[in-house]
């Protein structure tokens, strides 16, 4: 198998990737407690790297390709790290006043 050919390596890397789907799709249906999150993710960024290095063809490019797609998934990572301390440091107070949606209204 020579995988200097282009099209053998596309074909690999869709077969890799089908491969990381079904087993995204089975891991779905175990639980794993905790480690579901962590997996998952895992596989996406497996998934996201073998799509950016094979079918974006920055493992051939040049410089200025791949600075600019890691420049992007700089941002990426600013954004959602902006977004989770955003989430994560907000404290959740129930809201004053009363609100009677433990009693009946109509009987």
């Amino acid at each position: 198998m020579n995988l200097a050919n282009p099209v053998t390596k596309q074909l690999l890397t869709l077969v890799a990737l089908m491969a990381l789907l079904l087993l995204t799709f089975f891991l779905a249906h175990l639980d794993f407690g905790f480690l579901n999150v962590a997996i998952s993710v895992a596989i996406a960024l497996i998934k996201a790297l073998l799509i950016g290095l094979f079918f974006m063809n920055l493992w051939q490019s040049d410089g200025i390709n791949r600075i600019f797609a890691m420049a992007g998934a700089f941002m990426l990572f600013i954004l959602l790290t902006l977004t989770l301390s955003d989430f994560l440091t907000r404290s959740w107070l129930e809201m004053p006043g009363y609100f009677p949606s433990t009693q009946l209204i109509a009987q």
